[in-house]
C-alpha cells in the first residue's frame, strides 16, 4: 500500500468499526483483522464518537441506520475531531440515497449490504491508502512550512568557515558522532554557530535524507512550546481550531534540533524525558500515543551541570541529552578564523549591499583580529554588513569598520597599550554580555550592571549598540 511519496505504508493500521448489529459488527472486525490490522469495535454511534475522541483511528467503518445516534451524526462528530478522517458507511441497498447524503457530509465511500469479505477488504484497503495519502500530505505541508521558516540558514559543513586547530578538532568529532545515532548536546556562547554544527551532524548522518527540524525553545512560552513540540488536537485549548502536528512528528525519520534547551520549564523537561526514553508521546488534548523515530540534537549557552546543581534542570534529562557533548569555542579563542570568516561574509553580503567592494585592507584584517568579538560569529557578520554600507572604495579599510572594532586594543604582548581604549573595550564587552543575558531587555541589563537605565542608554549609544533609529528616552524632567 503506497503513500503519497511512493513509500510503502505500514501494514498494521487502526480501524474503528461501529455497528449496533453484533453479528455484522463482529463479522466485519474478523475480516479486517485477517488483513493484519488493529480493530476496535463499538456497538453504537455515541460509543464510537467517544472512542474516536480518545484515539485517532486511521479508518472508520460505521453503519448508517443506528439509534439514537446514527451514522450521519458519527460522520459529523468525527470530522469535527479530525477534518482529515477517512470514513466509510455501511447501508442497505434500499437506502442508497442516504449513503449519498453521507458522502456529502464527508464520508469517503459506502458499501451496501449484503457484501462479500472480498468487497469489504478491497474497500478497506482503498480507504487506508487514502488515509495514508492524507497523512503524508499533511506532514509534507507542515514540514514545508517549517523549512520556509528556517529559509536562508546555511547548511552543515557548507557554512562552517575556519581552519583553526580548535575548529578542526570539533569538526573531526562531528564526523565521528554523525556516524552514530546517539543524542548530542552542543555547548557554546551565543553567536558561535551551534545550529550550523547541529546541521552538520544531520547532513553527515544516515538520516540526511530525512527532515532537519529546528525548535528555538527560548522564543516560546511554556504552553506554546508544548504544542510546538508535541502538536495538539482540535479544541485542545482556546484558538486550537484544527489539529496541528508537532515538531517531533515532523522530524520523524530525521533530526530534531532543540536550541537553547536550558530555557525549558520543569514541566516540559519531564515530557521531553519521556520522549527520549520511550520514543513516544501524546499531542496536547489527545489520548492517542504516537511513536516516532527521531534523533535529538540540543544546544545551550548555559552550564547545564550548574543548572542541575541549582535544581533548575533535571539531572536525568541532563544525562539523556549529554551522551555526546560537543563544545564550540568562542571566536576570541580562535583568532585565526576571524579573517577567513570576515572575507566569507564580505562575499556573502557584497552582491546585495555594495557590489564594488572586492576585499579587505591589511589594516582592516589586523583590526578585525585584535577585536575580542564578545558576540562571536554573529557579531562579526553584522559588523561586516555594516562596514559594507559605509565603504566607498573597492577595499574595505579600518575607517569603514564599526568604531569599536577599529579602536580595539592591541593583542596581548603588543606594546605600548592605549589604556583608555583598552578600558573602553572591556566596558563594551561587559555591556554586550549583560545585554545578551538579559535578552535585550534594557532595564534588566541596567540591573545586571548596577547602573541607571539612562546611563545604560548613553553607553549603548556610545558603542553603537542601539538599533537603527532607536533613541534614548527623554528624561521626565526635561523641558
Amino acid at each position: 500500500m503506497a503513500g503519497a511519496d511512493g513509500c510503502m505504508l505500514p501494514r498494521m493500521a487502526s480501524v474503528l468499526v461501529i455497528d449496533d448489529n453484533e453479528t455484522m459488527r463482529e463479522g466485519m472486525a474478523v475480516s479486517i483483522k485477517k488483513m493484519g490490522h488493529d480493530v476496535a469495535m463499538c456497538a453504537g454511534g455515541a460509543e464510537g464518537i467517544a472512542a474516536f475522541q480518545k484515539r485517532r483511528f486511521d479508518f472508520v467503518v460505521t453503519d448508517l441506520k443506528m439509534a439514537p445516534v446514527d451514522g450521519l451524526e458519527v460522520i459529523r462528530k468525527v470530522r469535527e475531531l479530525d477534518p482529515e478522517a477517512v470514513i466509510m458507511v455501511v447501508t442497505a441497498f434500499a437506502t442508497i440515497e442516504a449513503a449519498v447524503e453521507a458522502m456529502k457530509a464527508g464520508a469517503f465511500d459506502f458499501i451496501t449490504k449484503p457484501f462479500s469479505n472480498e468487497v469489504l477488504r478491497a474497500k478497506v484497503e482503498k480507504g487506508l491508502e487514502v488515509a495514508g495519502i492524507k497523512r503524508d500530505v499533511t506532514k509534507l505541508k507542515a514540514r514545508n512550512e517549517a523549512l520556509q521558516a528556517d529559509a536562508g540558514v546555511g547548511k552543515g559543513f557548507e557554512a562552517i568557515v575556519g581552519k583553526s586547530e580548535q575548529l578542526q578538532k570539533l569538526l573531526s568529532a562531528v564526523r565521528k558522532v554523525a556516524a552514530t545515532d546517539t543524542t548530542v548536546l552542543i555547548t557554546g556562547e551565543s553567536g558561535t554557530g551551534k545550529e550550523l554544527v547541529a546541521r552538520a551532524v544531520h547532513d553527515l548522518s544516515e538520516r540526511k535524507s530525512g527532515p532537519f527540524v529546528v525548535v528555538h525553545c527560548a522564543a516560546l512560552a511554556e504552553s506554546l512550546l508544548e504544542s510546538e513540540l508535541f502538536g495538539h488536537e482540535r479544541g485542545a485549548f482556546t484558538g486550537a481550531i484544527k489539529k496541528k502536528l508537532g515538531r517531533f512528528e515532523l522530524a520523524d525519520g530525521g533530526t530534531l534540533f532543540l536550541d537553547e534547551i536550558g530555557e525549558i520549564s520543569p514541566s516540559i523537561q519531564t515530557k521531553l524525558l519521556r520522549v527520549l526514553q520511550q520514543k513516544e508521546f501524546q499531542r496536547v488534548g489527545g489520548e492517542e500515543t504516537i511513536k516516532v523515530d527521531v534523533r535529538v540534537v540540543s544546544a545551550t549557552n548555559r552550564d547545564l551541570k550548574a543548572e542541575v546543581e541549582k535544581g533548575s534542570f533535571r539531572e536525568d534529562l541532563f544525562y539523556r541529552l549529554h551522551i555526546v557533548p560537543l563544545h564550540l569555542p568562542p571566536l576570541r579563542e580562535r583568532p585565526g578564523d576571524v579573517t577567513e570568516l570576515a572575507e566569507f561574509f564580505l562575499r556573502k553580503h557584497a552582491p546585495r549591499v555594495n557590489r564594488k567592494v572586492k576585499g579587505l585592507t591589511d589594516d582592516a584584517r589586523r583590526a578585525l583580529e585584535r577585536y575580542a568579538w564578545p558576540g562571536n560569529v554573529r557579531e562579526l557578520e553584522n559588523a561586516m554588513e555594516q562596514a559594507l554600507v559605509f565603504c566607498e572604495g573597492e577595499e574595505l579599510g579600518v575607517a569603514d569598520l564599526p568604531h569599536f572594532v577599529g579602536k580595539a586594543p592591541p593583542a596581548i604582548g603588543s606594546l605600548p597599550v592605549n589604556l583608555p581604549v583598552y578600558l573602553e573595550q572591556i566596558e563594551r564587552d561587559f555591556i554586550v554580555r549583560a545585554y545578551e543575558q538579559a535578552k535585550g531587555v534594557k532595564t534588566r541589563t541596567a540591573e545586571l550592571l548596577s547602573v541607571k537605565t539612562s546611563a545604560l542608554y548613553y553607553k549603548l549609544e556610545k558603542y553603537g549598540l542601539l538599533k537603527p533609529g532607536e533613541k534614548p528616552p527623554v528624561p521626565e524632567n526635561a523641558a
